[in-house]
């Protein structure tokens, strides 16, 4: 382009902008215009919330905010709404002067610094976030979601420091160091029943089942004509996994937020189809709305028990396709299978990883030894401290000053398989508690053999004068992001959490910072999930140097892909033990409104369903050990920070590179400024260099902006590796 062809470029873009302008008036004007309609025809004394907001192209949730009198929420759903929400977690501010007030404590020792000391290895951990990933449980008919995410406290900015709950003194204590009575996770006495499973591209309508492959034609894509069309040439199909074209984001545009519009396409239903109920040990309840993950699940109108019951699911669930087509990813599912028959005969791949996961694992438990009974899951009121006080993955953006404005390039290193690192011990059995007054009583020794042990520990932390490097420990906000690392020198502030991150802060390689023990949960030490994790890591192995060396290209893809659904089996199997209360979504058919549970809220209203949503509660899970979850949660963030690698016996990790070098952390990866020599051998926990774009590079001011910046990286570091090879 020339001087010329770029003024003439300006001169066409003013006009453009002036257009903009005048549009965007006109709109604010419109939008007025209906807000003030709504109003008017909200009082009307028989107005009604559902047919204004359908008249407007609003949801019902605007409409009541606009006209308060027509919330249709039910009086008991209405006046139960937050109790929920708040007794599982309704903190109050922490004091500005932590070191002042608080139960009494005692300052941890020191341990030697983490490059002179061999370091103990550390657990670690998913996110579900999970994207983690979600969690899938039996719940009342009807549920159309469950979300893992706990809800910020009310009322609270987002950002605003909050105090963790403590453990009560006296007899209400005591439930904290018990478990459930009766509730056991033990081995299964028998073998899960295989379904049939599907793979459609709903943008091409090709199926390809265990019958062969053909093609379909789908119509508008709605529920029922996918079922009709998929059940009328393979009527055995049980499971179908849509592998491209997302139908559930259909006229999304129509819908304020995305899980609106997959609610809506879930619900489209005909005569011909209602929601599964549940029937069976590994069937679920009704439908699961996840944004970009949802799970159908249809039952034929007037089937019988043995009637037709099929679910629709993403396959993204288990790997991202990538484009593989419908062929090749039911042949990545038989090479799953095939990898881990290996070690588990009876194997049957469930519908999402996470039951997979916890499927396998309970067919490890020992039959003979301490545990042959199985294992014993914690008190209520002990999960609900987990629940509370063990955070996820870390994921924080570092910003300017911290860094430089100007990156001289963004270099992303990434763990391998990294939770599979970290799952060789575990907490198990009812914890003991030591208060803050009893640790300081215990020698330097003992102090040091308990920091060193599986626990939960309560602390009151102090960052040391002087320190310009990352924070090392999690402080609860409020807000989505619940924690944040703080870093300020002099900066105190009281939280949880586990001993690998304790041991971090003591033996740092930079300089000790000051812990002071105020209550800790101390675990017997053992390995319940590490026998599954060998096994699992057996597998990915197996299919990971498979897929390097296949003569065939599809076959490859075929074999990397199953290697990617193991880590999710492994990943999400972690993030199921959690068992966290959740926010519960559910339908209800218009005409027995009276069906919505106590305590619930009123999300959409139509002619046929009202959807809800509410907080539940814990239930008698069997499989519910947040405290493993915990463990390998903050082991991961541990080993953000610094881990050793043998058999060079090399320091790796953020705070074995300069301060300033670190722009953010998410979940299993580091951002950094420069590239370093560290060892790979592509065993799991090792760090992968992944990306690397040359400045000088904007530093990212949102986490859009890092993901942007990480995709160019990705490219421009394989562009360089393809040109070298």
């Amino acid at each position: 382009m020339d001087r010329a062809s770029y003024n003439a470029g300006l001169a066409d873009l003013r006009p453009l902008r002036d257009d903009i302008a005048r549009l965007e008036k006109t709109l604010t004007k419109l939008l007025r215009d209906r807000e003030s309609r709504v109003r008017k025809l909200g009082g009307f004394d028989d107005a009604k919330a559902a047919a204004i907001a359908k008249a407007a192209g609003v949801s019902i949730g605007d409409v009541v905010a606009l006209v308060p009198r027509l919330d249709p929420t039910p009086d008991h759903a209405r006046a139960q709404l937050h109790q929920p929400a708040a007794a599982a977690r309704a903190p109050e501010p922490a004091p500005e002067v932590a070191a002042e007030f608080g139960p009494e404590g005692a300052v941890a020792p020191a341990f030697q610094s983490a490059a002179a000391q061999p370091r103990m290895q550390t657990p670690e951990a998913p996110a579900l976030t999970p994207q983690a990933g979600h969690a899938e449980d039996d719940v009342a008919p009807a549920t159309v979601e469950v979300d893992d995410k706990p809800s910020p406290p009310a009322g609270r900015p987002p950002g605003e420091r909050i105090e963790l709950p403590s453990i009560p003194d006296g007899a209400a204590g005591e439930a904290y160091t018990a478990v459930t009575r009766d509730l056991f996770s033990q081995r299964p006495n028998f073998t899960q029943g295989s379904r049939e499973m599907g793979f459609l591209d709903t943008v091409n309508g090709v199926l390809v089942w265990r019958g062969g492959e053909v093609r379909l034609e789908l119509g508008a894509r709605a529920p029922e004509e996918i079922l009709d069309a998929v059940l009328a040439v393979a009527p055995g199909i049980e499971r179908l996994y849509v592998t491209a074209g997302d139908p559930w984001h259909a006229g999304a545009e129509r819908y304020p937020t995305l899980k609106q519009a997959v609610a809506a396409w879930l619900n489209t239903t005909s005569q011909r189809w209602t929601v599964d109920t549940g029937r069976g040990r590994d069937r679920m309840a009704g439908h699961f709305v996840h944004a970009r993950q949802p799970v159908g699940r249809y039952t034929r109108a007037g089937a019988d028990r043995n009637g037709e019951h099929v679910e629709i699911r993403s396959v993204r669930e288990w790997f991202d396709p990538d484009g593989a087509d419908p062929q090749l990813v039911r042949e990545a599912f038989v090479c799953l299978w095939k990898a881990l028959k290996v070690k588990w005969p009876d194997v049957v791949l469930m519908g999402s990883p996470s039951q997979t996961g916890k499927d396998l694992w309970a067919r490890t438990i020992p039959l003979k030894g301490q545990w042959a009974g199985g294992y014993p899951v914690l008190s209520e009121e002990l999960r609900g401290l987990f629940h509370a006080t063990a955070g996820q993955g870390r994921t924080e953006l570092i910003l300017p000053p911290r860094v430089s404005a100007e990156l001289p390039c963004l270099v992303e290193y990434d763990r391998t398989f990294a939770y599979a690192r970290h799952t060789w011990r575990s907490p198990v059995g009812a914890p003991g508690r030591v208060t803050g007054a009893e640790f300081a009583k215990l020698s330097e020794a003992e102090q040091k053999k308990l920091l060193m042990s599986p626990a939960h520990l309560q602390v009151r932390v102090t960052v040391p004068d002087g320190w310009e490097h990352v924070g090392l420990l999690p402080a609860p906000i409020s807000g989505d992001r619940n924690w944040e690392y703080p870093a300020t020198p002099g900066a105190t502030f009281t939280t949880w959490a586990g001993g690998a991150e304790i041991y971090t802060a003591l033996s740092n390689p930079v300089a000790p910072w000051r812990i002071e023990v105020l209550d800790a949960l101390l675990f017997a030490e053992g390995d319940p999930i590490d026998k599954w994790s060998k096994w699992l890591k057996e597998a990915w192995a197996s299919l990971t140097a498979a897929a390097r060396i296949h003569a065939d290209a599809r076959q490859r893809q075929a074999l990397y892909l199953a290697s990617r659904a193991v880590r999710s089996i492994l990943l999400f199997g972690i993030g199921g033990f959690a068992q966290r209360p959740r926010l519960v979504t559910g339908t209800t058919p218009a005409d027995e409104l009276h069906l919505v549970p106590e305590g619930a809220e009123i999300l959409t209203h139509d002619d046929r369903h009202v959807t809800w949503q509410r907080v539940s509660g814990f239930s008698r899970d069997p499989m519910a050990h947040p405290e493993w979850s915990a463990s390998v949660w903050s082991g991961a963030r541990a080993a953000l920070l610094s881990m050793r690698m043998r058999p060079e016996n090399a320091q790796v990790g953020a705070l074995h590179v300069p301060a300033g070098q670190v722009v953010a952390f998410r979940t299993d990866a580091i951002y950094l400024t420069a590239r370093h020599d560290w060892p790979y051998h592509g065993e799991p926990g090792d760090y992968l260099l992944k990306g690397h774009l040359t400045g000088p590079v904007p530093a990212p001011g949102s986490e859009d902006e890092l993901l942007a910046i990480r995709d160019k990286g990705r490219t421009a570091l394989a562009a360089t590796e393809a040109g070298e090879r």
